[in-house]
């Protein structure tokens, strides 16, 4: 049969997509019987997308366009994530506007999409940055504030002097804390500033992770780590000041050490430690100077204050230490120099005392002047306490000491919302000196942006005209609030808006969200696994609480795909000029070869290096593939039974497209695709003999076909085409195999070390012309006996030789038991006697064209005992022919 070499793909593909787009298949209704949602990351408007960007939406593409095939309504939409300081940035850099920069970025990215064939339902095509959106985003502040989950306070906060504006802990990136947008040094300010509570959901947070099955455990980790759950006792301390006395409350995990507090210690903006400053010149330069918490020591002074222990009575040194931080705790800790690293460097470097009371077990004279005993063990120079265990002593400590109490503390802090910059969603408050702030009344929703202006700063802040405005309750004259929001709110509850991008009434239709949600899929970059996820579980919690949704997490699958790198094995970015542009291998190759081998290449989740080889393979693939579809007798029907070696290959069709559907199940694409490329290898090769059934090569190139539909969509629409198939190959039904199957692994290993070791004999024994081979399968006896051996309780000679079937074949059956028996419990799995003939019966063909000479397959029986005599269950005996000299 004649092949075509090539293929034209810019015509392939552009036909392709005009074809779906006017027969809108992608689109799903809105009253979908058991929708499924597949959704990944939507992008930030860059308007450059490198190959790593196209391998996280090939991925989702492929994963929506198999279920849809599988029978599934698939949600699959795509929008833009487009407001920020990158596109403020970009603007002034060149002397435009936000908004103007970012839908240009918008279309050039739409139609690198559509470019590549993607299958999303556009007519839900949403962008952040349009004020029908971000009407939402101010209608769920207010809201969030109406049911007191947002709170206006002073904060010391984070400050991008380079960005000049507000960053959430999480932006920031580093022990050398930088900027995560632009790698500036962050500093500190002390602002007025907006917050969601999302400390009110940090116990949710956490053990809603137990359930997020569909999560890697990595990245649940990342966010049990991120809210950071810690259990222990809240214990007050009495501090001792010429002003008076004042309870400080500390917060420690291990109060069973309290006996060993030589001293206390406060943050440096601790009001006591503020006051300690007033009254003291040293402690004042310590804290306006020296202190340092990101320093490699801990540092401190100590304050004309002492403390009370509350265990011991025992007045002991306050100090002011860098160590010891305000928004950690309370700000104020007991410190343990015997039973802590951290307090017994800084004790011995202040010369404190380090007074043991806790010891291992049998092991009271530990040297904990040299370094602190840091486990539990039993209670030592602890009053009545000592001879107890750690834990006992918690408990017994907890209950004794006057207002000590069990208390949970959270890494989790709330979310600072407000930013001072220009290209957001304007904050919905008006400030009025008689009102205090005041939320804009829904019915005036959306604030708008006002005009952008090119200044230094906060932008909203220099809008005169705009800030000017009129109090919504008492109608004085008043300020509109001049920060923005982080446009992590913008992406924080999106997925919702996709159900229904239209709807006027609310942020999303109710009874349709709950229809669509949890997304099945979620897909993107695990530099999200903290800050998005984090936000986007929060603010879902949080509209459930509204009443407005059932499910109370957002993503029920999440996978985290590894990046593509340059071929210096750095990864892609704009920034290092390595990235690979789509254009390119579009235009030179193809969108099919762009996708193919992007999801070949490695499973999802890894990363993988850049190969133009790779790309060049891809390519030859789906060449091969569609000049044998263009090939195929299509119309060509089997009569009757099919000989062995049509036989095979109808079954490795079979085996083809339920291992595939596994591999799409679990989204490893990568053996998904491999399975096809073996079956297509084993097609090229039967077809060209001159007795292959037509019938048995269409149904094989058909499956292959549906298989790489959802990866290869355009060239896989083109041998649909010309193997005659009705309509879209996206719309074909799935395939499943026509065989039962359930025997193919342990068939497929029977040949190939069948194979294996008729290689071993003719390179061994040097045959170079060889001119028959005899596959010899073991007697039937040896099967019995394996049988015996695997139901066997341990003794498996005496369970096999109990057999008086078995007895008659005396020494070998109890030689082969012997040899089982050393194997157990890893005995062979194999294929019955009459299996095995079958299944190597059906593979003859594929010796035959090896070794190029006849093959038998034999029952022991009719063998040579010389050769039969070798053949054992799962490894029959072999022998080769060779020409006379």
């Amino acid at each position: 049969m004649g092949e075509q070499a090539t293929y034209d793909h810019h015509a392939i593909e552009q036909h392709w997509q005009r074809e779906w787009d006017d027969a809108d298949v992608f689109r799903v209704p809105d009253d979908a019987d058991d929708p499924e949602y597949v959704l990944a990351m939507f992008p930030y408007t860059s308007g450059q997308l490198h190959m790593g960007h196209v391998r996280n939406y090939a991925i989702t593409d492929a994963f929506a366009r198999y279920r849809r095939m599988d029978g599934e309504d698939v949600l699959h939409p795509m929008g833009w994530d487009s407001f920020g300081l990158p596109a403020e940035n970009a603007a002034n850099e060149r002397d435009t506007n936000p908004r103007e920069w970012t839908e240009r970025c918008i279309d050039q990215m739409r139609d690198q999409f559509e470019a590549l064939g993607f299958g999303y339902d556009w007519e839900r095509e949403i962008t952040t940055c349009d004020p029908d959106y971000y009407k939402w985003n101010q209608w769920l502040f207010t809201e969030f504030r109406d049911a007191g989950l947002v709170d206006r306070r002073a904060a010391t906060v984070n400050w991008c002097p380079s960005c000049e504006t507000v960053l959430a802990d999480e932006q920031v990136e580093g022990d050398d804390e930088l900027c995560w947008r632009c790698d500036t040094p962050v500093t500190e300010r002390d602002l007025d500033q907006w917050f969601f509570e999302t400390t009110a959901y940090a116990d949710e947070l956490l053990d809603g992770l137990d359930e997020l099955d569909g999560w890697p455990s990595n990245v649940r980790d990342m966010q049990r780590n991120w809210v950071g759950r810690t259990d222990g006792v809240e214990v007050p301390f009495t501090v001792h000041t010429p002003d008076g006395d004042e309870d400080v409350v500390a917060f420690t995990t291990r109060v069973d050490t309290i006996h060993g507090a030589t001293y206390f210690a406060l943050a440096p903006d601790h009001p006591l430690a503020e006051a300690a400053a007033d009254r003291d010149d040293d402690v004042a330069h310590f804290v306006e100077e020296v202190a340092d918490p990101d320093g490699d020591e801990p540092q401190g002074v100590e304050t004309q204050f002492t403390a009370t222990n509350p265990a011991t009575g025992a007045e002991i040194p306050v100090v002011v230490a860098d160590f010891v931080l305000s928004d950690v705790g309370t700000g104020a800790l007991m410190a343990v120099p015997a039973h802590d690293d951290r307090d017994h460097e800084f004790a011995q470097a202040h010369d404190l005392p380090v007074r043991q009371v806790v010891a291992p077990a049998g092991d009271e004279d530990a040297d904990v002047e040299a370094a602190a005993y840091t486990a539990d063990g039993v209670l030592v120079n602890a009053g009545d306490y000592t001879g107890l265990d750690s834990e006992t002593a918690r408990e017994e400590l907890t209950a004794d000491i006057d207002g000590a109490a069990s208390a949970v503390q959270y890494q989790l802090r709330d979310w600072g919302v407000s930013r001072q910059r220009y290209w957001g969603t304007p904050i919905p408050i008006v400030h009025c000196e008689s009102c205090g702030p005041v939320s804009v009344p829904d019915d005036d929703l959306p604030v708008e942006l006002p005009e952008f202006v090119h200044t230094t700063g906060n932008p909203l802040d220099a809008a005169e005209d705009w800030k000017q405005t009129t109090c919504p309750d008492c109608g004085a004259p008043a300020v509109r609030e001049t920060d923005t929001m982080d446009t992590f709110l913008d992406s924080s509850w999106y997925f919702l808006r996709f159900a229904s991008p239209a709807f006027d009434d609310a942020p999303f239709d109710t009874q349709r969200a709950n229809d669509w949600l949890p997304v099945d899929e979620y897909v993107g970059g695990d530099e999200h696994a903290v800050m998005h996820l984090l936000y986007s579980r929060f603010v879902t919690k949080a509209f459930a609480d509204l009443d407005m949704l059932e499910h109370r997490e957002p993503f029920a699958g999440l996978t985290t795909q590894g990046m593509v790198l340059g071929e210096d094995g750095t990864k892609m970015s704009k920034s290092k000029d390595n990235g690979v542009a789509p254009e390119r291998i579009v235009d030179e190759y193809g969108a099919d070869t762009a996708r193919l081998f992007t999801l070949r290449a490695a499973r999802p989740s890894k990363a993988f290096p850049w190969s133009e080889e790779g790309v060049r393979s891809s390519h030859t693939f789906l060449e091969r593939l569609l000049s044998m579809a263009r090939a195929v007798d299509a119309d060509a029907t089997a009569d009757g039974d099919l000989d062995p070696a049509a036989e095979y290959v109808a079954r490795e069709t079979a085996a083809t497209v339920q291992a595939a559907t596994t591999h799409f199940d679990d989204m490893e694409f990568n053996r998904a695709v491999q399975a096809v490329d073996e079956l297509v290898s084993l097609l090229v090769r039967y077809r060209d003999r001159d007795d292959a059934a037509p019938a048995v090569v269409a149904r094989g190139v058909t499956a292959a076909v549906k298989l790489l539909a959802p990866i290869a969509p355009h060239v896989a629409e083109e041998c649909w085409t010309a193997l005659g198939g009705d309509g879209f190959v996206a719309e074909a039904a799935w395939p499943t195999p026509d065989r039962d199957v359930s025997d193919h692994d342990r068939a497929t290993s029977l040949i190939e070390q069948t194979r294996e070791d008729v290689r071993d004999i003719v390179d061994t024994a040097g045959i170079e012309n060889p001119t028959g081979v005899d596959v010899v399968t073991a007697p039937e006896w040896m099967y019995d006996v394996l049988a015996r051996a695997k139901a066997a309780d341990g003794n498996v000679v005496g369970s096999v030789m109990s057999d008086q079937s078995l007895q008659q074949h005396g020494e070998d059956a109890a030689d082969y038991a012997k040899d089982l028996a050393a194997q157990a419990p890893a005995f062979p799995d194999v294929l019955g006697p009459d299996g095995e003939r079958d299944a190597l019966g059906r593979a003859v063909w594929l010796l035959e064209a090896e070794f190029d000479a006849p093959v038998r397959v034999l029952a022991a029986e009719d063998a040579a005992d010389s050769v039969a005599n070798k053949a054992e269950p799962g490894r029959p005996a072999i022998h080769v022919d060779e020409a006379d000299d």
